[in-house]
C-alpha cells in the first residue's frame, strides 16, 4: 500500500497527484490518501468514484480526512 500524505496542499495539486499516482498503479493496489483542503476533501473522493474505484472512508476529522483507494478495472 501506498501512503500519501497532502496536509500541505491545497487544490487542484491533490486531485492532480493521486490522479497521477492512480495512473501508475497496478490493479487491485491500494493507495493511502491525506487530505486537509477542503476543496480536496470534496473533489478527490468524487472523481475516485466517478473513476469507478473503490473508497473506504478511515477517519474524517475536522483537520484531516483519510482513505483508502483500490484501484479496480
Amino acid at each position: 500500500m501506498i501512503l500519501i500524505d497532502l496536509t500541505p496542499y491545497v487544490c487542484p495539486y491533490p486531485l492532480v497527484k493521486v490522479k497521477l499516482l492512480l495512473k501508475q498503479m497496478d490493479m487491485d493496489e491500494k493507495l493511502h490518501v491525506l487530505l486537509s483542503d477542503p476543496g480536496s476533501r470534496r473533489d478527490v473522493p468524487l472523481l475516485i468514484k466517478k473513476m469507478g474505484f473503490g473508497i473506504e472512508i478511515i477517519a474524517d476529522q475536522p483537520h484531516c480526512l483519510s482513505f483508502i483507494i483500490t484501484k479496480r478495472n
